[in-house]
């Protein structure tokens, strides 16, 4: 049997035609959609390796710690909440201030609340400083923080800054992530888990 030059290579051509097709059938290549996703997971997965979320008397953060604790559920991250208590100059740096150590108590027993509803573990802390956005950016960097997580209501009592300058400073400066919340009228995607830190924080207090 005589076997031509043409048609071994006739052959070896096709043999490899249906190899290629039959390797692209079985590793079909990725989606700009699909490639988009792997990086936002990623992009996720760094960002809930240290989390902070933030309180003070002008950091409403209620909404954003059911968030938090979601995301911290999802990647089995631990969460540290902290109340930032700013001291004023004509008191001492470590004077009592019932007020608003009392807010903090109830801020933070609601934030454990709702750790413990979502299953995730929680350190919880009470700082005084005589300057908010500075301590928060001190307590990030000690902190090795890859996100902080702060909430705000746009409402009057901030005329020029619509966030707070606490806040703005923050997001300005932090060398992390910054997770900005406003929380919306209507909005109820958080409702359950914040209102069930709501209810339980008093039976702690």
């Amino acid at each position: 049997m005589h076997i031509s030059l043409a048609g071994v290579l006739v052959a070896v051509f096709i043999a490899g035609m249906m190899a290629s097709t039959l390797w692209w059938m079985l590793h079909p290549p990725t989606s700009f959609v699909q490639r988009l996703a792997a990086q936002a997971e990623h992009q996720l997965e760094r960002l809930v390796g240290s989390v902070i979320v933030v309180f003070s008397a002008d950091i409403e953060s209620g909404h954003m710690m059911a968030l938090a604790a979601k995301l911290a559920h999802g990647e089995r991250s631990d969460l540290f909440a902290v109340y930032v208590v700013e001291v004023p100059f004509t008191l001492p740096p470590d004077a009592t201030m019932p007020d608003e150590e009392r807010a903090a108590l109830d801020s933070l027993g609601a934030a454990e609340a709702i750790a413990m509803h979502s299953g995730v573990n929680i350190r919880t802390d009470i700082v005084k400083t005589r300057n908010t956005s500075q301590a928060v950016l001190d307590l990030a960097k000690r902190e090795k923080a890859n996100l902080i997580v702060l909430g705000s209501y746009r409402e009057g009592k901030y005329t020029s800054a619509p966030l707070g300058s606490d806040i703005e400073e923050i997001a300005a400066n932090a060398k992390c992530d910054v997770l900005i919340g406003v929380e919306g009228k209507h909005g109820t995607l958080l409702v359950d888990e914040t209102q069930a830190g709501a209810d339980a924080s008093p039976e702690k207090a």
